[in-house]
């Protein structure tokens, strides 16, 4: 073939190689009646290839190209070249060998259903890389038939990153409250009843379990300040359940002086550290 191929415009946007007879009249006039979108497509780039071929009066060129667009243009199955048909350089031949297997393999590893455009492109190029490859005498038509050929076959290997795995959503936060005593003291202030009524608030919004945890300062004994931890938090528990909460879904426990809010020497009387902590899972 004497001329530049991927010279013909596919309806697609792919180019076919470029490069009176029965064959060569019934494919110019050929509408395509079935097969798929591959075989439609490389039955209307063969038809451009057989008509250029006639144009240049290469005859042998013309009839296989025509031959092969009707075939594809009736849905049959029309793979690419065989280079063992073609007078190729021994040289050369592994190469062509190879890229030839490389295709069929991507068109049989669904490339013709998934990219039947690129697919059909990536055949008449090869077809057309081992045409001029024969010929031998247009340098720069073999490097861009040649060229194409592999872009073409580089999509249709390519595999879609897989999907990244969903990310697991956050466990809601939980709602933290934080009720305060006075000195030595386990009632519940203004104060704290107004924090009471936000719990109770939040909790009818959306329900959950509730658990209260009572702390000291650090100004009494382990001991007496573990059983005011413990008597705080169930202060808390006895106000959440007049305000409607099932006692059962109240927790509690005490921590005594071991969790200071504010670390302090032994013996400091520190407010931010006599208060009972709240949490709505």
């Amino acid at each position: 073939m004497r001329s530049m191929k991927l010279g013909a415009v596919f309806a697609v946007g792919l180019m076919a190689a470029a490069c009176g007879t029965t064959e060569i009249d019934s494919v110019r006039g050929m509408t395509p009646t079935g097969g798929t979108e591959f075989t439609q497509a490389l039955a209307a780039g063969y038809r451009a290839l057989a008509i250029q071929e006639e144009g240049l009066r290469d005859w042998s060129d013309a009839y296989r190209y025509a031959n092969k667009g009707l075939a594809a243009g009736q849905g049959q199955m029309v793979l690419p070249e065989d280079p063992a048909n073609w007078a190729l350089p021994a040289s050369m031949m592994p190469e062509f060998q190879a890229a030839r297997a490389r295709l069929i393999a991507a068109l049989d590893g669904n490339g013709r259903t998934r990219l039947p455009q690129v697919a059909a492109g990536a055949q008449l190029a090869y077809d057309c890389w081992v045409e001029e490859q024969e010929e031998g005498w247009q340098i720069d038509c073999i490097e861009k038939c040649k060229r194409d050929f592999y872009a073409l076959l580089a999509q249709l290997e390519a595999r879609p990153a897989p999907a990244a795995a969903p990310v697991p959503a956050a466990p809601p936060a939980a709602r933290q409250f934080i009720v305060f005593f006075d000195f030595d003291r386990s009632n519940i202030t203004a104060e704290g009843a107004r924090v009471i009524q936000q719990v109770i608030a939040s909790y009818r919004q959306k329900a959950g379990p509730i658990s209260v945890v009572g702390h000291t300062d650090r100004s009494g004994t382990p001991q007496y300040n573990q059983g005011l931890s413990i008597r705080r938090s169930n202060s808390v528990k006895q106000a959440l359940v007049r305000g409607g909460i099932a006692a059962g879904q109240v927790s509690t426990a005490g921590r005594g002086e071991s969790e200071p809010r504010v670390p302090t020497p032994d013996g400091v009387r520190e407010p931010q550290n006599r208060r009972a902590e709240i949490r709505i899972q």
